[in-house]
């Protein structure tokens, strides 16, 4: 289980590195998104056959941003297909009414600010657009040691299908 903790924090660590890598490399050969793309951060379909389907667009900076719902409450995140599992900041975790005590921080995970302790906790159901996926494995992590919540893959992992194609995020359950 420890091999496991261990590879999660290298995962999401990983993941905080490529996009910051992406960062850079976009900036370069971004062009100009309009403000109407930037604020539809998903369409969700459904198709007669019952397949549900949202699409995330790529953001200016070449990230795949949507909103999703925990227990009600609206959160942002950016899609990581190299994140083991759904990463929160504390702010995030504590506006949906996950607080973990000082105490439980007690998971190491290697980010780009170095090594860190996290917080387990397992989410009852994670919702983006028509998406529902239920008991969802994710890590509690301090504020200044992850600026935007990372839809990883214990919620990737579940759906039938996820993709990138066309420039966009394709995730279909």
């Amino acid at each position: 289980m420890r091999g496991v903790l261990i590879l999660a924090g290298v995962m999401i660590g990983l993941g905080t590195v490529m996009s910051q890598v992406a960062d850079r490399m976009m900036a370069a050969s971004a062009t100009t998104v309009s403000p109407s793309v930037m604020l539809a951060a998903t369409e969700s379909s459904a198709p007669t056959s019952g397949v549900r389907s949202v699409v995330v667009p790529r953001d200016r900076h070449g990230h795949f941003q949507t909103e999703g719902h925990i227990d009600g409450q609206r959160i942002r995140f950016m899609v990581d297909t190299g994140a083991s599992v759904v990463a929160m900041n504390e702010t995030s975790a504590a506006r949906i009414g996950v607080r973990p005590a000082r105490g439980e921080f007690n998971t190491k995970v290697t980010t780009a600010n170095g090594v860190i302790k996290a917080a387990r906790t397992r989410l009852a159901a994670v919702q983006v657009g028509d998406l529902i996926v239920r008991d969802v494995d994710a890590m509690v992590l301090p504020d200044e040691a992850l600026s935007q919540n990372l839809l990883g893959l214990s919620f990737l992992g579940k759906l039938k299908r996820f993709e990138f194609a066309g420039g966009r995020m394709v995730l279909e359950q």
